[in-house]
């Protein structure tokens, strides 16, 4: 299940759609909410539209909208007996069928709207019904056929469907046949569009306590983070991570700033922060002067030694500097630092 919001308001108050998919026939309901619509609201709806018609789901996938993450809906689902799967942050892979179907839904409405006017809510069901009833490559069927075990009766054809009189025995083998070529053509299709994803998809897996980098910028033109602009960066972090979420998520340790964002995200979005903490250079204690240029300091000297030349001889010191790896320290005259930093040789 999803939702799609930000619609024009209805003449009954309408600016919202839940789309409901099911997995195996993927046969749809398209049901008119109110954005508004609190999680006991969406209860009771939920109840009447598909309880009362298809039963109690053994598990519901959804993205992490504030009405599918509200305590109510979790303990209303729990006493129900149905486990719910919310997707990971931004990753609409999850529940890539509902996407898809909305994809379609909001093809169809438009056109509806473009040709005929009216609100979009006079042609919901008109939309449900030509969806049910539309061939599926991923099942070789109309839902309506694969979820009743025959055609659908349509104004357009009339004289092609008829009464049947089936034996019991014979409705059960022929719909058990069915299901079996359901799976059969939904496995072809998911190896298929798995064999697209493989070709770019590498094996990362990260360990707990790890830092890592989390992309910001999922989707052209979508502002999150409060990142904005095009020049923003791609990358925030490094973030530590606190526990891994099934095989390809993890919980990340946000700051406070960002404590209303989700916390779980897909490992596509996370690169390993490979930066040496020892060397992180906070920004208050940098010093810069009035032109801008960037001011350091020695900390200690850590060695000392003569350099002889051809004609004399130079005493030199090596200094660990405030901001500089250890492999940079170079050797310095000591006539230089005691000019400028005396502090050393007190």
């Amino acid at each position: 299940m999803d939702l799609i919001t930000k619609l024009r308001m209805t003449r009954k108050g309408f600016d919202a759609i839940w789309v409901i998919v099911d997995r195996l026939t993927k046969s749809a309901h398209f049901l008119p909410i109110r954005e508004s619509y609190s999680s006991d609201k969406m209860a009771e709806i939920y109840v009447k539209e598909i309880v009362s018609r298809h039963g109690v789901p053994v598990t519901i996938i959804s993205d992490r909208d504030t009405r599918f993450t509200f305590r109510f809906w979790k303990n209303f689902q729990e006493e129900l007996g149905t486990k719910l799967l919310l997707s990971t942050a931004y990753h609409p892979q999850t529940d890539g069928q509902s996407e898809r179907t909305i994809q379609t839904l909001e093809d169809m409405l438009r056109a509806c709207i473009i040709n005929f006017g009216g609100s979009w809510d006079d042609y919901l069901p008109l939309a449900e019904f030509s969806y049910n009833n539309s061939y599926h490559s991923s099942i070789g069927m109309p839902p309506y056929e694969m979820l009743y075990g025959r055609k659908c009766r349509t104004p357009v054809c009339w004289g092609e469907v008829g009464q049947r009189e089936l034996a019991h025995k014979k409705v059960v083998q022929v719909t058990n046949d069915q299901i079996d070529q359901i799976r059969a053509h939904l496995k072809a299709a998911q190896d298929r569009h798995k064999s697209y994803a493989d070709k770019r998809r590498r094996p990362i897996e990260f360990q707990v306590r790890d830092r890592v980098l989390l992309k910001v910028s999922p989707w052209k033109g979508v502002i999150r983070f409060r990142k904005r602009g095009k020049l923003s960066p791609r990358f925030i972090g490094p973030f530590k991570i606190i526990a891994r979420v099934g095989n390809v998520a993890y919980r990340l340790e946000l700051p406070e700033e960002l404590k209303l964002i989700h916390n779980t995200f897909h490992v596509s979005y996370l690169r390993k922060c490979l930066a040496d903490e020892s060397t992180y250079i906070p920004l208050e204690d940098i010093e810069v002067d009035e032109k801008l240029n960037y001011v350091e300091k020695p900390v200690e000297i850590l060695d000392h030694k003569v350099k002889l030349l051809r004609n004399k001889t130079i005493d030199q010191v090596k200094v660990r500097w405030k901001h500089r790896k250890g492999s940079e320290y170079p050797w310095e005259s000591v006539d230089e630092m005691r000019k400028f930093y005396p502090y050393l040789f007190a």
